[in-house]
């Protein structure tokens, strides 16, 4: 074997090994995968889009989620939240459109946040881009949920993750 073919056979391996290495990075599973609820509130479609953290172990209220910050509500980007339709979100009217979907935890009480920069990055929260400050109350979760999941119910909104739920009353605009 000549030393041009020997150059180029040592090349073709390498490119092979960092082909198999490249994909072995693509299958491996995101810590926060990216999440969709969709579902239909009366006849106003809802489409939640999220990243989904898991507990993992750790002491998620009060702990990894702070009590008295506002919190993203998922990982990575800021969970939005569309409405196809104005809505009434606790009591109080919420135009149609894409928000930013924002909470301020605390054990009794939690204050439910629509803002209407919904392309940011989950941590750029701006309240002087509010919509709608709701609040709402938690309560134990009748299953542990590994993952943060929300779920678009006749109800409303329900954020789900760890022994907790976050119900958000939502009705079709009259």
């Amino acid at each position: 074997m000549n030393k041009s073919n020997l150059t180029t056979l040592c090349m073709l391996f390498v490119c092979m090994l960092m082909s198999f290495s490249a994909m072995a990075q693509d299958t491996k599973p995101k810590a926060s995968p990216a999440a969709k609820a969709e579902g239909k509130i009366g006849d106003v479609n809802v489409t939640v889009n999220y990243s989904s953290p898991s507990v993992k172990d750790r002491n998620i209220w009060g702990g990894l989620v702070p009590y008295g910050q506002v919190w993203r509500s998922g990982a990575n980007e800021a969970t939005t939240v569309t409405f196809d339709k104005d809505v009434m979100v606790e009591g109080q009217k919420l135009a149609a459109g894409t928000y930013s979907f924002y909470t301020l935890p605390s054990e009794e009480e939690w204050t439910v946040i629509f803002n209407k920069k919904a392309k940011q990055w989950g941590t750029q929260y701006d309240e002087k881009e509010d919509a709608l400050r709701v609040k709402v109350t938690p309560r134990k979760s009748g299953q542990m949920n590994e993952r943060l999941k929300y779920d678009v119910t006749k109800e409303g909104l329900l954020l789900s993750w760890e022994n907790l739920e976050v119900p958000v009353k939502i009705t079709a605009s009259k």
